[in-house]
């Protein structure tokens, strides 16, 4: 895919070599599996193919940073005091996203807003935010119980795939007894409690 350079002035390759160099080889993996998946789920429900691209890309680019570099960024940029209970896997997409717009001058709203949600999602998600909340779920190298329900749920109806997804991911956070970012709660209100009811 040849980026318009309207949302990121890297092309693809460059910006491949960007976000490999700050992850695993896994996770790097993981970040084109995700890639596969968004794409796929933007063609069919006409969502924007390279904005889709360039989020899935970039969606774990601070995942792997150290704990200090978190800290030391929502210090100077005076994060609510709160978040700073959550460890990475909250950080890396709330505050990624700031960190991504600095380092590789993306400031398009709706593909930061899809890295600030891919793992908590929000009341409200564009179309974009949908797919890669989704995609970050259900990409080929996810194994685990109820993926293959989940995707198959993506395949027909988007929106019961986020309600699947995230109906699933808090009732594993009870599980564990770990605390819930307010927004993951949000999201359950919003995307399956109103769905129910």
């Amino acid at each position: 895919m040849n980026y318009s350079q309207a949302y990121i002035t890297l092309t693809r390759d460059e910006l491949l070599k960007r976000v490999a160099s700050q992850m695993s080889e896994k996770r790097f993996k993981h970040v084109l599996g995700v890639e596969q998946s968004a794409l796929e789920l933007a063609d069919q429900y006409g969502g924007n193919l390279e904005k889709a691209s360039i989020a899935a890309l970039v969606h774990d680019y601070c995942k792997e940073r150290p704990k200090a570099d978190f800290l030391a960024y929502m210090t100077k940029c005076s994060y609510p005091v709160d978040l700073i209970k959550f460890g990475n896997e909250i950080w890396h997409g709330v505050v990624g996203a700031d960190m991504i717009r600095d380092e590789l001058g993306i400031h398009d709203e709706e593909i930061l807003n899809a890295v600030r949600h891919h793992t908590t999602g929000a009341a409200n998600m564009s179309l974009l935010e949908q797919i890669i909340y989704v995609a970050d779920y259900i990409e080929p190298g996810r194994d685990f119980p109820g993926v293959d329900e989940a995707r198959e749920k993506a395949k027909t109806d988007l929106k019961e795939a986020v309600a699947y997804e995230t109906q699933k991911t808090l009732a594993y956070l009870v599980k564990k007894g770990v605390p819930i970012y307010s927004r993951t709660l949000e999201t359950y209100n919003v995307w399956v409690a109103q769905l129910e009811a």
